[in-house]
């Protein structure tokens, strides 16, 4: 099978916010293209299934408001103290603070913030497994 690669569409309100805080706030890469979309490049991506409930409680918000649309997405980082560093970094460029970063019951440490749309991310720090593809040198 060939590689390919998993794209995550989000519905935004206002484009140019939009792309200002993913491009500008949080730092995307943005990839050129002409046109009513815009693209950027992440280090991989994936998918994984939680109980729903179980998924509000995390972000600690009310499964059945508003708040909370049944999906969160999740930016893995590399240290601990990039989990708060992220979240500081989205909030300045227009997030709202959702949870805090905390450690969390399976050994790690994460919180969630709302992109300008309402979108949850998680920001999370996993010790153990390391994030994204392997370096070259380490294949």
């Amino acid at each position: 099978m060939k590689p390919f690669i998993s794209m995550i569409t989000l519905g935004v309100a206002d484009m140019a916010r939009a792309v200002r805080f993913y491009e500008e706030g949080l730092g995307f890469p943005r990839m050129p293209f002409e046109g009513g979309a815009a693209f950027f490049m992440l280090n991989g991506s994936w998918l994984s299934l939680y109980p729903w409930n179980d998924l509000a409680e995390d972000a600690a918000v009310d499964a059945n408001g508003a708040g909370f649309r049944g999906i969160t997405l999740a930016h893995v980082v590399s240290s601990r103290e990039d989990v708060a560093k992220i979240l500081g970094q989205a909030v300045q460029a227009g997030g709202k603070l959702i949870k805090p970063a905390a450690d969390v019951f399976w050994g790690g440490h994460s919180g969630y913030f709302a992109d300008p749309d309402g979108h949850l991310w998680e920001v999370a720090w996993n010790p153990h497994f390391r994030p994204g593809p392997k370096d070259d040198d380490e294949a």
